[in-house]
């Protein structure tokens, strides 16, 4: 089996920048200097615990404990083996791998994972090339308002009818059967493998990194007896309930606008696209589910402090509503506000442009509803609120979904609609909703780290080591004057004593030789790593890092102080014991004081 070199490995992990990764999937923000944080993508959270530290090139989760460098994190989120991390970053960064297998050199496009993702790629160019030539794809196109360059930008294209023709164009470029069926670009029959899309409009679906990963699929043909649109099937790389269409180019703006639009189909997405509406996506072939409202919460930054927003759009028939009540579901899933956008007429979002132009899209998005707000008259709807046995119905309809709104400000609120709405008093809309148990959220197990940061000598010696961790060149002059002493949680002295060592081994400023050793030695290490230092803006680091470590010297000198007092006391008075004791009594109030001036009144709180 190849082994890609060492030298290109290392080469790949100094190269690649954990930030401009992460960013990929997380919508990080700044949190101290040179430190940045965001959701997990490895749990669900309302608060940002995950934290990324560029110059340490590493990640950490204070809710899940996840923690690792730039390669785990893509290994983690894509389900990637160590190879094919290293041949993507090396990929993203025209990196040229080499591998070693007896004599032999092999290209970087040997694993499977990037063999499908070529596969695709050769498949966009070839469909693009049969479109032109398809009266019933171009006609299709023209109708819904998408001209030729629509279909250059959006890489559309169209599978010709006939059984093997990509097939046989893939194998003449080099690839394998095997290949083309593991991309699910082949389907296997009794007679053997044929193109799996034929006679269909093709929508290529690339992942948040811009990879083309699958295909949407379109029946043109009345002849077809296949489902409306085929899409891939679950592959290596095309996973349908993580996957939304136009997220590679909806992505920076939906990070910027701190919204997203989310519409029904191919088409949907680029008529709003088309429109200026450049946070618009779409499911590929599945429902909006948990894996989609992750991924849109970590590129939102949907915590407790965001003003983000979340637009459902849906058919104005009985279908859309049922997929937006569906929708609502999940919606407090989300932080953000979640509303919902449905156009009366019917229309969908791309029939709507064809209608009323790129304005009537926008006014559409501008009449949204919040999501709460339509359930509830959606609910009321069901019935004729003249008669009084009706109204006690609806309140018992409405009550459970007021009383599950997280939020007792909205809830409250909705409580005084929905009082309104009904014509009755808001004290029986009260007692209704106060009867109907409301939904807890899912709460992330603690683990028990061994110190207590309210105790003021725990928090210096956390931060201590922090600084150490964090800037091991500054810290070195004064860190090799610390014992082990010094540190009174046992936690934390056994990853001094892990770290003291390693320092005592290797080259102290080559922070990114020993850290990886401590990290694996001590869970601690993984945390301090990237937390923000508790400095001020004024402050250099240096300065800093001195303060601190000065600060742990001196109350290690403080207690060493207080032990000697006791041991003159006990001493025979006037013996030569008592004398000793006081001479290094009076040694070490100096050196307190030494530690002192340069600690510049540190007190961490």
């Amino acid at each position: 089996m190849s082994k890609i070199r060492e030298a290109d490995v290392t080469l790949v992990k100094n190269t690649a920048r954990i930030q401009d990764i992460v960013s990929s999937f997380v919508n990080l923000k700044p949190a101290g200097p040179g430190s940045f944080k965001g959701l997990c993508p490895f749990h669900d959270e309302r608060t940002p615990s995950f934290h990324v530290t560029p110059a340490r090139g590493f990640f950490y989760c204070f809710g899940c404990q996840e923690s690792g460098d730039v390669v785990s994190f893509l290994q983690k989120m894509e389900g990637l083996t160590f190879v094919e991390t290293i041949e993507k970053l090396a990929k993203h960064y025209s990196i040229v791998l080499h591998y070693e297998e007896g004599n032999t050199a092999k290209t970087n496009a040997s694993s499977l994972r990037a063999r499908i993702v070529a596969a695709h790629e050769l498949a966009i160019g070839y469909y693009a090339s049969h479109l032109k030539s398809q009266d019933l794809a171009t006609r299709y196109l023209r109708e819904r308002g998408f001209g030729e360059e629509v279909w250059k930008e959006f890489e559309i294209g169209y599978s010709p009818e006939g059984w093997d023709g990509l097939l046989r164009h893939a194998l003449s470029q080099g690839f394998t059967n095997d290949e083309l069926l593991a991309a699910g670009l082949l389907s296997q029959g009794s007679r053997g493998t044929y193109d799996r899309f034929r006679g269909r409009l093709m929508f290529p679906i690339r992942d948040l990194s811009g990879e083309a990963v699958g295909f949407g699929a379109r029946k043109l043909h009345d002849n077809d007896e296949g489902p409306k649109y085929l899409n891939t099937p679950e592959t290596a790389v095309y996973k349908k309930s993580q996957l939304l269409y136009g997220m590679d180019r909806a992505r920076k703006s939906v990070s910027q606008s701190q919204q997203v639009v989310i519409v029904e189909g191919y088409t949907d997405v680029i008529a709003c696209h088309l429109a200026g509406i450049t946070n618009a996506v779409a499911t590929c072939g599945t429902a909006f589910g948990i894996e989609h409202i992750r991924i849109m919460r970590r590129l939102l930054h949907d915590d407790v402090a965001s003003q983000s927003q979340v637009i459902f759009t849906f058919d104005g028939d009985e279908a859309g509503k049922k997929a937006a009540l569906k929708a609502f579901s999940e919606d407090q899933k989300f932080v953000a506000q979640t509303y919902v956008a449905i156009e009366p007429s019917g229309m969908d979002p791309c029939e709507l442009r064809q209608e009323l132009g790129d304005e009537g899209l926008r006014n559409l998005l501008a009449r949204k509803v919040p999501m709460f707000e339509f359930v509830i008259r959606h609910n009321l709807q069901q019935f004729d609120l003249n008669i009084a046995e009706n109204r006690v119905a609806a309140l018992a309809q409405c009550a459970p979904v007021v009383a599950n709104i997280k939020d007792p400000v909205l809830r409250n609120e909705y409580v005084r609609n929905v009082a309104g709405w009904l014509g009755v008093d808001i004290e029986l809309v009260k007692r209704a909703v106060s009867t109907k148990p409301q939904s807890q959220p899912a709460s992330v197990a603690k683990v028990d780290v061994g110190f207590d940061l309210k105790k003021i000598e725990h928090r210096v010696e956390y931060e201590a080591l922090k600084v150490v961790l964090q800037h091991p060149a500054e810290a070195a002059e004064w860190y090799q004057s610390i014992e082990r002493e010094a540190f009174t949680s046992p936690s934390l002295q056994s990853l001094h004593d892990v770290l003291y060592h390693v320092f005592q081994t290797n080259n102290f400023s080559e922070s990114h030789v020993w850290t990886d050793e401590v990290i694996q030695s001590n869970p601690i290490a993984a945390q301090l790593i990237v937390e923000p230092l508790q400095i001020r803006e004024s402050q250099s680091i240096s300065v800093y890092v001195t303060s601190v470590l000065a600060r742990l010297l001196e109350l290690d000198a403080t207690r060493r102080i207080l032990d000697l007092k006791g041991q003159v006391q006990r001493a025979p008075e006037g013996s030569l014991q008592q004398t000793e004791l006081f001479a290094q009594l009076i040694a070490l109030e100096e050196t307190k004081r030494f530690y002192k001036d340069h600690s510049r009144g540190q007190t961490l709180g």
